[in-house]
């Protein structure tokens, strides 16, 4: 399927859109604020921390706890986290065939996760080339999500306007994001950490879509660029 140029691009958040990685991720990190003296499931894990630029996340984790953390617990649990994707971790199903598909449009990756995170998961994944080095992280701009810094770094470094981009979102930080750089959101609620309640909360966030499915997100794909197509 050839788009040619100019036809807009398309920016994916990874864990929990490409990866199915954020019920892995959050429950060791459930695991660790318990072993701290905080008990915790997977469920607040994913309520108070998922979504959040980490520096946000150890600053609520170390209020919660009601002390410091560990001086390690950063490097730890980063540790536990990767040893767990490399015995666990798979794609969000659909999301590889979605990139097939797409493979001519300008695309990125812009998450909160770290670039060594990120690279390590693609590996895993067999995805690494399919972004060519377009992965951006939260730790290249001053602000994360829900800030658009993100999101307007990865358009001009592919060298596309803001409200030509469509972007993949699971978290509604990520939509509020999206929607700050004036570009389209859309939520997917495809990956298995996603709980009854999530589409409203994607909503009102500002999505201008919500999906069950990367086949779904594939109708509202190319609905986009078809329109960005005739946009000047």
């Amino acid at each position: 399927m050839l788009w040619g140029s100019g036809l807009g691009a398309l920016i994916f958040d990874f864990d929990g859109v490409i990866a199915d990685s954020e019920a892995l991720a959050n429950t060791v990190l459930a695991e660790t604020i318990t072993r701290l003296g905080h008990a915790t499931n997977l469920d607040d894990s994913l309520e108070h921390y998922s979504g959040r630029r980490w520096d946000d996340a150890m600053a609520a984790i170390a209020a919660v706890i009601g002390k410091p953390l560990p001086v390690t617990f950063s490097d730890d649990l980063k540790i536990a986290i990767l040893d767990r994707f490399r015995t666990e971790l798979k794609e969000v199903s659909g999301a590889g065939k979605f990139i097939q598909t797409f493979s001519d449009v300008p695309r990125c990756i812009a998450s909160s996760s770290s670039i060594d995170r990120l690279q390590l998961c693609l590996s895993i994944l067999d995805l690494t080339e399919k972004f060519d080095g377009h992965v951006f992280s939260a730790d290249m701009v001053p602000r994360g999500k829900p800030h658009p810094d993100l999101f307007l770094f990865a358009a001009d470094k592919l060298d596309v306007s803001p409200k030509s981009c469509l972007v993949i979102e699971d978290s509604t930080s990520g939509v509020k994001a999206a929607v700050a750089a004036g570009m389209t959101a859309v939520g997917l609620c495809a990956a298995s950490h996603i709980r009854d309640g999530h589409h409203l909360k994607l909503r009102q966030a500002g999505a201008a879509h919500v999906a069950n499915s990367w086949d779904e997100i594939e109708k509202i794909a190319l609905q986009f660029l078809s329109g960005s197509a005739r946009r000047p």
